[in-house]
């Protein structure tokens, strides 16, 4: 009798371990949505004496891709956001995420640079207070100020054409 209960209690984690396993990761809901997008002043990785803050953009559809050097999966979306920059339809702001800026600058000049600008979170305290797990990832943030959408992992064509440029299209 006395080993049920620690056997139950096993079953139980068991359970929720396998439950877990079977959860997409790119589905995890960010507590974020909706709510006012994290302050922050950081400075751009192409000029460093000038600084970027959110509310620069306020009044204006915008997203933020964190993206990093040394990220092999940003390279992979490099191509799909570079597709969004030249679509016109918003600014997208990159966050170079724990990255060395001359090494961010370097990346960008080699593949391109589909931003209107990078700022440099070169300690990573923004990328936590927006939730960010790894990089890449995405956010769409509306007129307001709130984020609407996060895109965790690299944004892929079918994300893009389903997901992300229709709720842009909405918002604007």
């Amino acid at each position: 009798m006395r080993f049920l209960l620690p056997l139950g209690i096993f079953g139980i984690l068991v359970a929720l371990l396998a439950i877990g396993l079977t959860m997409d990761p790119k589905k995890v809901p960010s507590p974020l949505i909706g709510k006012p997008a994290p302050e922050f002043t950081l400075p751009m990785l192409h000029n460093q004496a000038r600084k970027f803050s959110p509310e620069d953009l306020r009044g204006e559809v915008w997203v933020l891709n964190v993206w990093a050097s040394w990220c092999v999966s940003c390279r992979a979306e490099h191509k799909v956001i570079t597709q969004l920059a030249e679509t016109g339809l918003v600014k997208i702001v990159g966050l170079d995420y724990k990255d060395d800026p001359s090494d961010g600058r370097r990346w960008l000049d080699q593949f391109g640079n589909p931003y209107y600008l990078s700022a440099v979170d070169l300690d990573g305290r923004v990328g936590i207070d927006w939730g960010v797990y790894g990089v890449p990832e995405t956010f769409i943030i509306d007129k307001q100020g709130q984020i609407r959408h996060k895109h965790i992992g690299p944004v892929d064509e079918q994300a893009l054409q389903e997901e992300i440029v229709p709720l842009i299209k909405t918002l604007l």
